[in-house]
């Protein structure tokens, strides 16, 4: 039996529809032809089948129609000030009229244009197209737009976007703050893991002493229990209850004294004896401590008002659901693909009885995000308290765990076996799989984008400013089937002007600045696309070449800069060239360390002369020395101060002159990635209210660089 080859032609007309890529350029100007196992793979995980060339066909007619078998989008998104085509499809000759619902109730009809499309057979039927007009003057929001028939009536979401963002009002002529790992910065007042308060803390240090304008923590999306990094997250739509301080939560006040006594005997013995011990941040044993402490607190008498608010929450059917997820993966583990059959259904009859037979469990972890939510939102009141100009800046992560619970409720919009992460770059050479399932684009936009907008909505809670972590993935996310390595994959494109208009249109609601992790493998349209969106790039020192090291005053003014970032060892670290002594430690350089090593030194000492040229490092500095390269981690803060860049960033572990990364791409257990606390460059922790009350003139001398 002979297999007919695949028509490469066809194949290759049927990725197009579905924008996944047959080539694509790489980050170093090389030409990649992706093979044709990779598109199929792709394909299938998007639920096309290419198996064979009438399969094929197949597909390429039901992608041609799909458009045609709708009355109307299953949402759509426009630019105020933009007027644009809305289609409608009706029986050929049949009248339409259309009209947009307002938020507040007022309606306004659509005005019909005269615009001639060809009608279509579809399914034994000739369908027609009409066109209208929607408006360029509709306000900012959330609306509806309604069609009627003489046989079809429908509906269909409307989001108008601003054209663009305007950051120079939130942040004004340059703020600065500082980037920290929340969790890696714990006081002695916290549970053994840096939480909100510590954040508040740190930040209303920076603005009282330093005059800083924001503070930028990690993701804080809800964990996978056992996974230790915050990119990784079971839910992007839930928040981290190890961030809650305990003692802050109103209810503790009604506690008996003997709960009382429990809860100060719990939050002793969370503690490491000394905190020049811990040379981790154990997450798991911090809440075994934490959760019986809250479980305590949980049990405390709500007066009115409070239990009010609380079960309005948790009456939300996405809290719900998250909370059932977790009693779920309490009882059967945390990869829901592991759970019985009947469980692995978010919303079957199966998970609903469960539910209602572990009321209390579920209401306890509702009560968990409640608590959450407020003390980040109290956070941000704080910080703007302080007169910080824009407050906390929160992080979104790219995606979720595969067995999480994103992964479970939100399944129907997300594809299945395939991971994201990135092709090969000069900083990973072996490509990143980052083990995340990607939205399906096609899934997505027929749920109308509602999954995104939540994502967008607590991550903006209680914050003044949202980072998107690899934010090119609005654009286009690099798919690697299973089973493949991560140089084996391609990219499949995303409607990234409607992602975009709703990341501006959130953004705009919440009053917050947008910053795009722009780095990688970026065509040049991307980064122009969102500048003129308003949304800020980021610039990171040891990135900024071409050919050679692009001076600051030539750095983009609508950025965030920091000389590092948190997937390189900390400024002091990366002179010592711990970059490559970890990379080759771990076995992750493709060519001889020796030449990486060289690479290293001559890209230090490239850096020295800019800095020498400028005045900002003394040509006594002996960058072999630990004191020079303290010198000029000061001098590499000086040349980001010095530039137009509108944000300046700071990374904890650069005040305190800490050597080691938080996270080496490209490793899962080799290294303990998300896991180090901040510390000196001896290595020892550095607890966090000490350094607030006798902050170090290595860190004075930062500070005060970056303030003028």
């Amino acid at each position: 039996m002979t297999t007919e080859p695949i028509d490469r032609g066809l194949l290759h007309e049927l990725a197009a529809a579905y924008r996944v890529s047959t080539e694509y350029w790489g980050q170093a100007g090389n030409h990649v032809e992706v093979s044709d196992d990779v598109i199929r793979a792709v394909l299938s995980a998007l639920g096309v089948d290419a198996g064979s060339n009438a399969a094929i066909c197949e597909s390429l007619e039901a992608a041609r129609l799909r458009e045609w078998r709708r009355v109307m989008p299953p949402v759509f998104v426009t630019w105020q000030g933009e007027e644009r085509r809305l289609w409608v499809h009706v029986p050929h000759g049949e009248s339409v009229s259309a009209s947009v619902v307002l938020e507040d109730g007022a309606r306004r009809e659509l005005r019909q244009w005269q615009w001639w499309v060809d009608p279509v057979e579809v399914d034994g039927r000739l369908i027609g197209e009409a066109s209208f007009g929607v408006p360029d003057d509709l306000p900012i929001g959330w609306h509806r737009i309604e069609v009627v028939g003489d046989s079809v009536r429908a509906e269909c979401p409307l989001a108008v976007a601003p054209a663009t963002l305007d950051p120079e009002i939130l942040v004004g002529e340059r703020q600065w703050g500082v980037m920290v790992q929340a969790y890696s910065w714990p006081s002695s007042d916290s549970w053994a893991v840096g939480d909100i308060h510590d954040v508040v803390n740190l930040a209303t240090w920076s603005a009282r002493d330093g005059g800083a304008g924001f503070i930028l923590v990690n993701p804080l999306h809800a964990p996978v229990p056992g996974v230790p990094s915050p990119y990784l997250p079971t839910s992007r739509r839930m928040w981290n209850p190890l961030m809650i301080r305990v003692e802050d939560i109103p209810e503790v006040a009604s506690m008996t004294p003997a709960d009382r006594g429990r809860l100060e005997t719990l939050h002793t013995d969370v503690q490491p004896p000394s905190i020049d011990s811990a040379s981790r941040i154990d997450r798991d044993r911090a809440w075994q401590y934490i959760r019986p402490a809250l479980e305590l607190v949980f049990g405390a008498a709500r007066d009115t008002e409070r239990e009010t608010s609380f079960r309005a929450f948790a009456n939300q059917p996405s809290v719900r659901t998250f909370a059932t997820w977790c009693v779920l993966a309490e009882e059967f583990g945390t990869d829901y693909r592991s759970w019985p059959v009947e469980y692995r259904v978010f919303d079957g009859d199966a998970v609903v009885q469960y539910a209602r037979e572990h009321t209390r469990d579920v209401d306890f972890h509702s009560w968990l995000q409640w608590i959450a939510a407020e003390q980040l939102a109290d956070a941000q009141r704080t910080c703007r308290d302080a007169g910080m100009a824009i407050g906390v800046i929160t992080d979104l992560a790219v995606g979720v765990h595969p067995g999480g619970a994103d992964a479970w409720a939100l399944a129907p919009v997300m594809a299945r076996g395939v991971g994201v992460g990135a092709p090969p770059d000069m900083y990973n050479q072996q490509g990143q799989n980052w083990d995340q399932p990607p939205w399906r684009p096609d899934a997505l936009a027929d749920a109308a984008f509602a999954p995104f907008r939540d994502v967008l909505r607590a991550a903006l809670h209680g914050a003044g400013g949202l980072r998107i972590d690899h934010i090119l993935g609005l654009f286009r996310m690099w798919w690697i089937p299973e089973g493949m390595s991560a140089t084996q994959g391609t990219y499949v494109g995303f409607d990234h002007d409607a992602m975009l208009a709703i990341t501006c249109l959130e953004a705009h609601r919440a009053g917050a600045v947008v910053i795009g992790e722009d780095l990688g493998t970026v065509e040049s349209w991307v980064q122009e696309e969102l500048a003129r969106r308003g949304i800020l790039g980021t610039v990171i020192a040891w990135f900024e070449r071409d050919g050679a090291v692009v001076p600051p005053e030539r750095w983009r003014r609508r950025a965030l800069a920091s000389v590092t970032v948190h997937d390189l060892p900390p400024t002091s670290g990366y002179l010592a060239g711990g970059h490559v002594r970890l990379r080759d430690e771990l076995g992750l350089l493709e060519g001889p360390a020796d030449d990486e090593y060289r690479a290293a030194i001559a890209e230090r000492s490239e850096w020295a002369n800019v800095l020498r040229e400028r005045g900002w490092l003394s040509h006594e500095a002996n960058l072999d020395t630990a004191e020079g390269r303290a010198e000029m981690v000061i001098a590499m803060h000086s040349a980001v101060a010095s530039s137009p860049c509108i944000l300046v960033g700071v990374a904890a572990p650069d005040l305190v002159a800490d050597l080691r990364a938080q996270n080496q791409p490209g490793t899962d257990r080799e290294y303990p990635n998300w896991c180090m606390p901040v510390a000196g460059p001896d290595g020892g922790p550095i607890e966090l209210a000490s350094f607030l009350s006798t902050m170090p003139d290595f860190a004075r001398r930062i500070v005060d660089t970056v303030r003028q």
